[in-house]
């Protein structure tokens, strides 16, 4: 039985590569990703055979994945983050579901065994470079209203925002949208300060990496990109600074026992 290898690669930097995927990456022979994702995997790449399908061809690239390793060859399906998370993961249990089902002509995908490796969210990586701004219970939201209706994504954002949840939004701004994080601000705004803390990280662990600690009240779409990752904290957590480190941290309650 030959195995499919769904993994996440971590935010970019190599060094955050999980040592599970390295080894995967090493066993397979065909790597499926959108190009960009081989391009930052860089010298683990070599001597590997790559399937590049733009985006937009999610749907694609998992019936890829699973027919090259139905077809004997150790596949590798690579998604930056987690997998798991906003990503490809879903895509390839959705399909297994429907060939189940009896809604895809595919019964080979069913003799493939399929392992999940997880990898460091940007969300992690967002929260490690500014310090600890998920240290008490959070939540994300994608604004990406392609496969969600708004009306749930609203309704998410209230949700969050009136149980205080530290948010880190996916997919904040695109070419084509870029007003739903304002609103997303004016929500919150409604059930926190406007000097709640929020940090911008964009291209997050890569070399053209951009970090920024702003606060909600002045937080604008203008200053984000489709590469960018947005965490707005709670109502208690806290920008401090020492000397010219900045760090954004939530506090769990701890100065209690102080």
């Amino acid at each position: 039985m030959t195995k499919l290898f769904v993994m996440g690669m971590g935010p970019g930097d190599l060094g955050l590569v999980a040592p599970n995927a390295t080894k995967a990456l090493d066993i397979c022979t065909d790597w499926v990703a959108y190009g960009y994702y081989l391009e930052l995997l860089g010298e683990l790449s070599q001597g590997k055979t790559f399937h590049d399908l733009p985006l937009g061809e999610e749907i694609g690239r998992a019936r890829l994945a699973l027919t090259l390793a139905a077809k004997g060859k150790p596949t590798a399906l690579i998604s930056s983050g987690d997998i798991g998370i906003y990503a490809m993961a879903t895509l390839v249990f959705e399909l297994l579901d429907q060939q189940l089902q009896g809604n895809e002509n595919h019964p080979e995908w069913l003799d493939v065994e399929i392992e999940v490796i997880p990898g460091i969210s940007a969300m992690q990586a967002g929260a490690s470079r500014v310090g600890a701004s998920l240290g008490h219970d959070f939540c994300t939201v994608s604004l990406s209203d392609l496969l969600t209706p708004w009306e749930t994504i609203d309704k998410r954002i209230h949700a969050a925002g009136a149980g205080d949840f530290v948010i880190s939004f996916y997919n904040p701004v695109s070419k084509k949208r870029d007003w739903q994080l304002n609103h997303a601000r004016d929500v919150l705004l409604q059930y926190r300060p406007a000097n709640t803390p929020v940090m911008i990280g964009r291209q997050l662990t890569r070399p053209d990496e951009e970090i920024t600690i702003t606060t909600l009240g002045e937080l604008d779409a203008n200053a984000v990109d489709m590469f960018t990752m947005v965490t707005v904290g709670n109502s208690e957590s806290k920008h401090i600074v020492n000397k010219d480190q900045h760090w954004l941290y939530t506090p769990r309650g701890y100065s209690k026992k102080l």
